[in-house]
């Protein structure tokens, strides 16, 4: 079988330097499953692979959009799936995914349900009526509409998950609930997934460490350069949401680089929530050398014949 090697786990956790060593070490190349390193004009904020990095390894997904651009993980799925053949076919049956875009991973990984494209129509009017009237109107249209999605939502105040229930509820005709199946498909390839175990605490360092960084590498001055399109929902991330309020005088830098540091804190937290509940996740300790670890494993790990029949 062929095997999609996963490398995930929260931000600034060391995803992008233990996927390129196990590329290199495979002879493969990386599909990022990253939302946010889409967008070529974003490479400070997302911590897009460096030049050097993009040379050492074949990227995929890696500054393919315009801020403009829809993306979902629903192409996204649709993307990889079109281009693993030939990536197995050349590699000799590997291909490494890393990433910290929970949805985007899953996609490939179990699948996604076929969704409505939505429209340039109800997307405008539905981020209109989100901007004008709030989070309350979409939340009361959702009750209007489909009252199940909202019994069954995980967070009431996560507003692009509910904006984006509203859009694919009017888009179809139906409510997004009736669409959402749960069910896996069958992949014709082996998955391993990987994650960086480290202590909460040192996690937070990491990031805030990182965010210091990103603001020496010149992220306020890329914020400043994207300003004029941050209606845009490839802006609506961390680190781009504080410092526009910051341009517009709600706070000082300092508080911005602070709330950048803190909003990332609680991202990972929730990264580290969905992780959590895969079992399937080898959980390696950034206590000994990783790419070892992740050697050892693969080495141990079941490569089911043909006759074994479909993973995943």
């Amino acid at each position: 079988m062929n095997r999609l090697i996963v490398v995930t786990g929260p931000t600034a956790s060391g995803k992008t330097s233990l996927a390129i060593q196990l590329a290199r070490v495979l002879g493969t190349e990386i599909i990022s499953a990253d939302s946010r390193q889409l967008f070529r004009e974003l490479p400070v904020g997302t911590a897009m692979p460096t030049p050097e990095e993009l040379a050492a390894v074949t990227h995929h997904f890696v500054a393919t959009l315009g801020l403009a651009d829809y993306y979902s993980a629903a192409r996204f799925e649709e993307d990889v799936m079109a281009i693993l053949p030939g990536l197995f076919s050349r590699c000799c049956g590997n291909a490494v995914m890393c990433g910290g875009s929970m949805m985007y991973v899953d996609a490939v990984c179990d699948g996604i349900d076929r969704l409505p494209t939505i429209s340039d129509g109800v997307r405008s009017s539905t981020l209109r009526l989100y901007q004008e009237k709030g989070l309350d109107a979409i939340v009361g249209e959702l009750e209007l509409l489909d009252p199940e999605y909202l019994r069954r939502a995980p967070d009431l105040c996560n507003h692009k998950r509910l904006v984006h229930a509203l859009e694919i509820t009017i888009e179809a005709g139906q409510p997004y609930s009736s669409l959402l199946t749960g069910k896996k498909k069958a992949r014709q390839f082996d998955i391993v997934k990987f994650a960086i175990d480290y202590p909460r605490e040192e996690l937070f360092d990491r990031i805030n460490r990182r965010v210091e960084s990103m603001m020496a590498q010149g992220l306020l001055d890329e914020a400043r350069r994207v300003y004029p399109y941050r209606h845009l929902n490839s802006l609506n991330t961390v680190g781009y949401k504080e410092l526009f309020a910051c341009f517009d005088g709600e706070w000082d830098l300092e508080t911005a680089v602070a709330r950048i540091q803190k909003n990332t804190r609680v991202y990972a937290k929730k990264q580290l929530t969905w992780l959590r509940r895969d079992k399937s996740v080898n959980w390696i300790s950034p206590a000994m050398p990783l790419l070892p670890q992740v050697l050892d494993i693969l080495q141990n790990s079941h490569r089911p014949s043909q006759s074994d029949g479909f993973t995943q």
